[in-house]
């Protein structure tokens, strides 16, 4: 049998998710980043999903999305009410979960050419 190597296309994908890091194409990231198929914004400044304010959406927002997905670390945990309403009121969608799953939806919406931002929380 042969094996050969698939990437996933033309656009960055998450290779591993860590407990402390996680890798996009062949970097590791250790601080909290924001992904999406064209580029990766690194040094977001959230370190867990409690501290998340409506004004951390600013960057997530100049990426001009149709949903968001918030990676929170190794288990899922929801951020304040009011940050996720502020999402809302624009019309963009937003689904929390753990940085693992966040990482596997984001690479299928991806696939799907969807206008797509990954917000990954890690402790770093």
């Amino acid at each position: 049998m042969e094996l050969s190597l698939q990437r996933p296309g033309h656009w960055l994908y998450v290779r591993h998710v860590g407990a402390d890091s996680i890798t996009v194409v062949d970097r590791e990231l250790r601080q909290s980043f924001l992904l999406c198929r064209e580029q990766a914004m690194e040094h977001w400044p959230v370190r867990a999903a409690a501290a998340l304010q409506p004004e951390h959406w600013d960057a997530v927002l100049a990426l001009q999305p149709e949903i968001v997905l918030l990676g929170t670390g190794v288990q899922q945990q929801f951020p304040p009410p009011a940050t996720l309403a502020a999402l809302l009121r624009r019309g963009i969608g937003c689904e929390v979960m753990h940085n693992a799953a966040c990482a596997r939806t984001y690479t299928v919406l991806s696939d799907e050419g969807r206008r797509v931002v990954a917000a990954f929380i890690l402790p770093g």
